[in-house]
């Protein structure tokens, strides 16, 4: 089910004694999360209430343990375990291994315990690409519940729809192209909207917003640090790529969006470079007439890297930056040690 119909299905009945909810985005997954810790315990102490556990810190048999037996604190439970995913073993050395934790999930569900709900929660994978065949696996290991929730990213539209809804919440009048912004600068990640736009809103206090101050305002980790880790990389500086790194990690981006916007700006950069789209000028209004969102800033910046990045070399780094992404998906990745490694090799010649 949707994150719509758990929440709609939340209002007609209990809630279910397990769920398993999967998807990578957080924002339709808290709002999930707060409805449904309302109501299992309603009003009472929710700290007492809310048991938080991790699977890379304990095994599934002690999970259900622990949820097996009453608590002293609470007569209503929820019961919240991450990182799903980690039950699964690394390696499947008879068709019994998966079989038998399935077991104890259909034994504990056929006699749960009343007043008690269980949340195993895998956000680690997506919907497409490499992940679909890991989350499928995930899936089929948790096939005895019957209550899955799939929190699927947003789309382009849905996230220009989210942030029209909460501009006019807030009194924040944006204009088509501010929006488009917005999206595309935050990848449509509904989570950093909605703190984007309560900030905007706080600063502009109900008037309207150039486009300067909206680019402005949003963390330049997203535009002038990463623009300046492109710069570096076409540069082959390797040493000043890294600093530029190590700045990103400091300021607390979250480094899959980093390579994100890396690999959007050159695979952006490589078809305005075969279009032979030679200033930003030329280039804003060829991305424009296609339909993707472009402004000026953003146009001058590919003007730049188109000078700086030559066809073939374009080439190499969206194929690096592919390769980057799939490690980054792996089950326990180290992000910088990943984008480090993005960086040796882009660098090497």
């Amino acid at each position: 089910m949707l994150p719509r119909e758990f929440l709609a299905s939340l209002n007609k009945k209990d809630p279910e004694p397990v769920y398993l909810f999967i998807g990578p985005d957080f924002y339709t997954r808290r709002q999930a999360r707060e409805a449904l810790t309302q109501a299992v315990l309603g009003d009472a102490d929710q700290e007492s209430g809310i048991s938080r556990l991790d699977l890379d810190e304990m095994s599934l048999p002690a999970v259900l343990d622990d949820a097996s037996a009453l608590s002293l604190f609470s007569s209503k439970r929820l019961i919240w375990v991450s990182s799903a995913e980690l039950a699964l073993p690394r390696r499947i050395t008879s068709k019994t291994d998966e079989e038998g934790s399935g077991a104890l999930l259909a034994e504990y569900l056929r006699n749960p315990t009343p007043e008690t709900v269980i949340v195993f929660d895998c956000a680690r994978y997506g919907f497409e690409g490499d992940d679909k065949q890991k989350l499928e696996r995930v899936r089929k290991f948790y096939s005895a519940i019957p209550a899955v929730v799939e929190f699927v990213p947003y789309s382009s539209g849905e996230a220009t729809r989210l942030v029209r809804e909460l501009a006019k919440e807030k009194n924040l009048p944006l204009t088509g192209p501010q929006v488009e912004i917005l999206v595309e600068v935050l990848a449509a990640d509904a989570g950093r909207i909605t703190m984007e736009v309560e900030k905007l809103s706080l600063f502009a206090q109900g008037r309207g917003l150039t486009d300067e101050e909206i680019i402005g305002l949003i963390p330049n980790a997203r535009s002038s640090n990463i623009f300046a880790l492109v710069n570096s990389l076409a540069r082959g500086n390797r040493r000043e790529a890294l600093d530029v790194l190590d700045v990103l990690v400091r300021e607390g981006e979250y480094l899959p969006l980093v390579l994100t916007f890396l690999s959007t700006q050159f695979r952006l950069a490589l078809a305005a470079s075969e279009a032979n789209l030679r200033n930003a000028a030329q280039i804003q209004g060829h991305f424009s007439k296609a339909g993707v969102a472009m402004w000026k800033a953003r146009a001058e910046q590919l003007a730049d890297t188109i000078r700086v990045f030559p066809p073939q070399k374009l080439k190499q780094a969206i194929l690096l930056t592919f390769q980057a992404d799939r490690e980054l998906r792996d089950t326990r990745p180290d992000d910088r040690t990943v984008m480090e490694s993005f960086v040796w090799q882009l660098t090497a010649s």
